[in-house]
């Protein structure tokens, strides 16, 4: 079971490697990077390329650990009990399975995704130490222990928000995924867009590498913006040429897709304001 990328993926020589390390390991793999670099998405492609189906649990701020295990719902069963239901003599029937349950008892291995650890509560990853280690834990309610049939592949991500505890990482496989450089780019951009004209893809990327590498901006745009540009640029039915701004902003056309606030659109027009005072 060897992942090297798959049609609609592009992975790069170190990130196949540290997939395939952490798979050889049975140990997580922790994927950081700026947002929109794929971290995500690269979970779905394991799976995709070998052949093994997916849970995904995706971390909101609010999220516990405890919800990935599983959850009891005292509230409903005081309900059914004052109303004489049969069912509240079985616990399990207020049993809710979290993701790492359901990845634990799955009939075969599974890919797990733990997305965006870093948005909860520094203790969450603490509180998951034991069970991504043993591959198991306790339901206090029924009494029985919950045990990995299948060895999950597992990977989090994250954005990088806030620093993850030490004891956490020393149980990972860590990976960072850097920005593309141009060459990879244009791959990647190759799988979405197979028909671009190279021109038209050259001065694209010429603009996005520009306007991404300029000083001072607050959030830089990314893989995924870059691609919902061209997408534009071709519904648009854009030439290279067409790519220029007005004349009063350093802009690109239909820059709204790749510029996401008010502070960097502002940016790049004093920056014209500038240029063209000193042209006079």
């Amino acid at each position: 079971m060897k992942f090297s990328g798959t049609d609609s993926y592009v992975a790069t020589e170190d990130l196949a490697v540290a997939v395939n390390a952490a798979v050889t390991l049975q140990r997580p793999l922790l994927v950081k990077g700026e947002p929109g670099t794929g971290k995500t998405e690269l979970a779905r492609q394991v799976a995709a390329s070998l052949n093994l189906p997916m849970v995904e649990w995706h971390v909101k701020s609010t999220t516990r650990a405890q919800q990935g295990l599983y959850e009891y719902d005292a509230v409903s069963r005081l309900r059914d009990s004052q109303l004489g239901d049969a069912r509240v003599h079985d616990v399990r029937n207020y049993i809710r399975k979290g993701k790492l349950w359901q990845a634990f008892e799955a009939p075969g291995r599974v890919v797990l995704l733990i997305d965006e650890v870093d948005k909860a509560d520094i203790e969450f990853p603490n509180d998951l130490l034991q069970e991504l280690d043993r591959m198991e834990f306790h339901v206090y309610e029924t009494g029985e222990t919950v045990r990995a049939q299948h060895r999950p592949v597992i990977i989090i991500t994250s954005n990088n928000e806030k620093e993850l505890p030490d004891a956490f990482l020393r149980r990972c496989f860590f990976h960072y995924i850097r920005f593309p450089d141009a060459e990879t780019m244009r791959a990647i951009v190759r799988v979405h867009f197979p028909d671009i004209k190279d021109a038209l893809l050259t001065e694209a990327l010429t603009r996005f590498y520009t306007l991404r590498e300029q000083p001072g901006l607050k959030k830089k745009p990314s893989t995924s913006e870059v691609l919902d540009w061209l997408k534009l640029i071709l519904a648009e039915d854009l030439a290279p040429e067409d790519l220029k701004g007005d004349g009063r902003s350093l802009l690109p056309r239909l820059h709204g897709a790749l510029l996401k606030n008010e502070q960097d659109v502002a940016l790049f027009e004093r920056l014209a304001f500038l240029d063209r005072q000193q042209r006079r």
